[in-house]
């Protein structure tokens, strides 16, 4: 292969056709994506190469295997493809389309009780955006520019952050129902519980339990709230989990945890408020996620 350095302009049928060749790894499956005969496709690819003076694909039993300047291409291709693709919906709907990626971060019981419900909901109403989830437990995610938006349970999110309370989250003794009625009479202190391992020592649950419990046994430990919620249907023992969890096959065993109420604060750094793909998702999610409880108080937006 050439390695003389060429002047050749690379444009969006060059970009179309090295990525076709990294999704379908053959000869054959890039020509059924670009609908042109195999032949077609080798003889493209070989002109570019010796366009550009460098090899883009190294041929193997597994098929072709992009090199990492092949790989890089395809990068840029996907993001002409959906900047072309936003365009076109654009122009059929007469609006602006919001495209880009977003990234959020929630906990995972944060994510399977209030999150999903509320995507299913938009979503679908933005095909050109693209949304990173990532669950953790830390504020940090934020503040280290890892993400953009977060979702997070907490009665004082930090003075860095703008965003607004969507409601109060209270936490109640809870346990499958065939549990509850097999273990009826028994005091909460004589039941195997489940709850959260280290990885949240300041939970409000964990306060709670160590104030009203000190010395109860822990049957199962586990690294999630959602772990602990599945362990808890299983019939398993009980535990103090947040109201948006308490769906079909668990059952309170008592009133909520008079005291060790929080809130779900929907938040974002100050310099995400000039994106419009965060903004777009931001009020979106403050539209539709769904806290059954009493509205907390304003935070400064």
């Amino acid at each position: 292969m050439l390695n003389a350095a060429t002047h050749y302009s690379i444009d969006y049928p060059d970009l179309s056709l090295i990525l076709a060749l990294v999704r379908g790894g053959t000869l054959a499956r890039a020509a059924a994506l670009l609908r042109v005969d195999v032949s077609t496709v080798f003889r493209a690819v070989r002109r570019l190469e010796a366009a550009l003076g460098q090899t883009l694909f190294e041929k193997s039993r597994a098929g072709y295997l992009p090199t990492s300047l092949a790989s890089n291409l395809a990068e840029q291709a996907e993001r002409a493809e959906q900047a072309l693709e936003a365009a076109r919906m654009g122009v059929e709907q007469g609006a602006e389309v919001i495209n880009g990626t977003v990234r959020l971060t929630c906990t995972d019981s944060v994510l399977q009780g209030v999150l999903l419900p509320a995507l299913a909901q938009f979503m679908p109403h933005y095909p050109a955006l693209t949304l990173e989830l990532s669950t953790s437990n830390d504020f940090a995610n934020l503040s280290r520019r890892d993400a953009d938006i977060a979702l997070r349970l907490t009665r004082t999110p930090p003075e860095h952050l703008v965003g607004r309370c969507l409601g109060r989250v209270a936490y109640q003794v809870c346990a499958s129902p065939d549990f509850a009625r097999q273990h009826q009479g028994r005091a909460l202190a004589d039941l195997p519980w489940i709850a959260p391992d280290d990885f949240l020592p300041d939970h409000p649950t964990v306060a709670w339990r160590r104030e009203h419990l000190p010395g109860v046994r822990l049957s199962y430990r586990c690294n999630s709230l959602l772990s602990v919620t599945e362990l808890v249907r299983a019939g398993l023992g009980v535990a103090a989990l947040p109201d948006f969890l308490l769906e079909a096959g668990l059952q309170p065993l008592g009133p909520a945890l008079a005291g060790y109420d929080t809130a779900l604060w929907l938040l974002t750094r100050p310099d995400c408020r000039a994106l419009r793909s965060v903004v777009t998702l931001f009020d979106e999610l403050g539209r539709h996620v769904q806290i059954k409880s009493d509205h907390c108080a304003a935070f400064a937006l």
